[in-house]
């Protein structure tokens, strides 16, 4: 099966999910990624036939779903010093992959934790925030296989698994085929190069987030950066991703007057890079 394009809800912040499906669907893009927020359309407490509703109307618009993802880890962190706020992110994880099962969603993009200090939260030493994100992922575990839907840990810029042995270690130890990493290609450019690390996780990614970053600059617009994107196709043909490919980006306030416009450029971007990719790759992938 060919690399589905996908885009992720926070690229169209305020459009309603019916709306976002209809736009990524214009553009050229497979699959949408929804958010589970403390508030908006999907939220801890959104029931099954709520979730479905969802379903429903992103299917209507020719598109799936290809994850869900959240920002709430952050808030509550699977590491803080405080148990309350360990057990709030638990449950949150156990929803999310409930939700995600009655969204018809083979996989979920979880935080495990963090060292301290980007959500405004008091420092963690980081043998106990490893040791904390370890318990958390064994906790949720059971329910991801009761599901059936994946746990995907994101690398994201928490000061936390900086090595792909890391990660690996964390995801093995859990001793579940349900847990496996999201991989960002564009967060690691800060710390590490992302062909390696698919490399080295192989098998374990579920699902992978595309963005780009300038190493002396910062991010920047897919296909811009400093992402070897011939490298990155090479590692997830050898490793054989299937799944989708899903550009997670903001738009500026110029750019959120005409969404529509944004999001067709998005999907411009991720399909050159698709390209590049699946001519490194040596398989027949591609955007329709």
């Amino acid at each position: 099966m060919g690399w589905q394009s996908g885009i992720n809800h926070w690229a169209m912040p305020g459009v309603p999910v019916r709306e976002a499906a209809g736009m990524a669907a214009r553009a050229g893009f497979d699959t949408i990624e929804l958010n589970i927020a403390e508030d908006g359309e999907l939220t801890p407490e959104t029931d099954e036939a709520g979730a479905a509703a969802l379903r429903t109307s992103v299917e209507d618009a020719g598109i799936s779903i290809g994850g869900v993802s959240s920002g709430l880890y952050w808030r509550y962190s699977p590491t803080s010093d405080d148990a309350d706020i360990r057990q709030k992110a638990r449950d949150i994880a156990k929803r999310q992959l409930e939700l995600a099962a009655a969204l018809g969603v083979g996989a979920v993009l979880i935080v495990p934790g963090q060292v301290g200090g980007s959500s405004g939260g008091p420092m963690v030493r980081y043998d106990t925030a490893y040791d904390r994100a370890a318990e958390f992922l064994a906790a949720v575990a059971p329910v991801a296989e009761a599901v059936g839907v994946d746990i995907g840990v994101e690398n994201v810029w928490n000061k936390l698994l900086l090595s792909p042995l890391e990660m690996r270690q964390i995801v093995d130890g859990v001793g579940s085929e349900r847990v496996g990493v999201y991989f960002d290609v564009g967060n690691i450019l800060l710390y590490g190069y992302p062909e390696h690390w698919i490399e080295i996780l192989g098998p374990r990614v579920c699902r992978v987030h595309l963005k780009d970053y300038h190493r002396s600059d910062g991010f920047c617009p897919i296909g811009e950066g400093d992402v070897d994107w011939e490298a990155v196709g090479a590692a997830l043909g050898g490793i054989g991703y299937d799944g989708p490919l899903t550009a997670e980006v903001s738009p500026s306030e110029e750019e959120r007057s005409d969404m529509d416009a944004y999001v067709a450029q998005i999907y411009q971007h991720v399909a050159g890079v698709i390209q590049r990719m699946q001519n490194s790759a040596g398989k027949g992938a591609g955007i329709d």
